[in-house]
């Protein structure tokens, strides 16, 4: 029997009157990413802290790596990394002195951190002190952390929050390179793009509920709709016709339009996960 890397049976949370997180179920597997997606407020950060042992459920069980986190939870933090949204780093010691102390805790005392700080880039920058670097040179650093001790399970809470486009790619990049490594990844992000480019399996979460699990390809096919968009100039204006792939009279649409004079571009277009999840909320991120 394949054990789940993390597996949460009927989970539930309340703060007073509001309840964040409402019964749900869900699994990851060994080099799996399954992103965990969702509005600010949906439940996902609450999620995030009951996983890793910050927050006790109210009611469900969780386990990681086949063990009950109630009843093993110092052993299981040995195995796992996590990068919160918020910034916990030592601001005044340096990048090499905040990795070097966190290994320490690991018992680790080999840990490679120049490699670490260079996939992260921030090896020029390695004997700076904290306080001095930007939001997402922080949050970088907060994602090497979360690296130190090669964990088989990784949470990862926006992990490209306040990042430019550049170095949101290569934080990508090493969550693909974590997976392929054989670790379960908990990402969760309001990001639609980053959860479809990262994504094996998705989980659609709103007001605490889980509304869908499933891969993004599944999910485009089974409730998205597909189009061609043709955009043309007449007379001057530019104009354009989005004729629906899914309908009984497709080919006579297509053919007319793709014969319009004038044609400059010509695109085929899938629904987004941003559509389908405000299909089925009725709520966008």
């Amino acid at each position: 029997m394949e054990v789940k890397a993390i597996s949460a049976e009927d989970l539930t949370f309340r703060y007073g009157d509001l309840t964040a997180v409402d019964h749900i179920c869900f699994s990851v597997g060994e080099g799996e990413i399954l992103g965990f997606l969702g509005p600010n407020g949906a439940g996902k950060s609450t999620t995030i802290k009951m996983l890793t042992g910050q927050l006790r459920p109210e009611s469900g069980t969780i386990s990681i790596l086949g063990v009950d986190i109630e009843k093993s939870s110092i052993d299981i933090q040995a195995q796992i990394g996590v990068c919160f949204e918020e910034k916990n780093l030592y601001l005044n010691m340096t990048a090499v002195e905040n990795l070097s102390f966190f290994a320490s805790l690991f018992g680790i005392d080999n840990a490679n951190i120049e490699e670490l700080l260079q996939r992260v880039g921030l090896a020029d920058r390695a004997r700076d002190r904290v306080k001095n670097y930007s939001k997402g040179m922080q949050q970088r650093l907060m994602v090497a952390r979360s690296l130190v001790n090669s964990p088989r399970v990784l949470f990862l809470d926006e992990p490209t929050d306040g990042l430019d486009p550049v170095s949101s790619q290569a934080i990508r990049k090493i969550i693909k390179d974590e997976a392929r490594r054989g670790a379960a990844v908990f990402l969760t992000t309001h990001d639609m793009h980053e959860a479809d480019e990262l994504s094996d399996r998705v989980v659609f979460l709103n007001e605490g509920k889980i509304y869908a699990v499933d891969t993004p390809e599944n999910l485009k096919l089974k409730h998205g709709k597909r189009s061609v968009r043709v955009r043309f100039k007449k007379n001057g204006d530019i104009g354009e016709q989005v004729v629906a792939l899914d309908e009984s009279t497709t080919g006579e649409q297509l053919k007319s339009a793709v014969n319009t004079e004038g044609i400059l571009t010509i695109h085929t277009e899938e629904a987004t996960l941003e559509d389908i999840f405000v299909e089925m909320t009725g709520r966008g991120l």
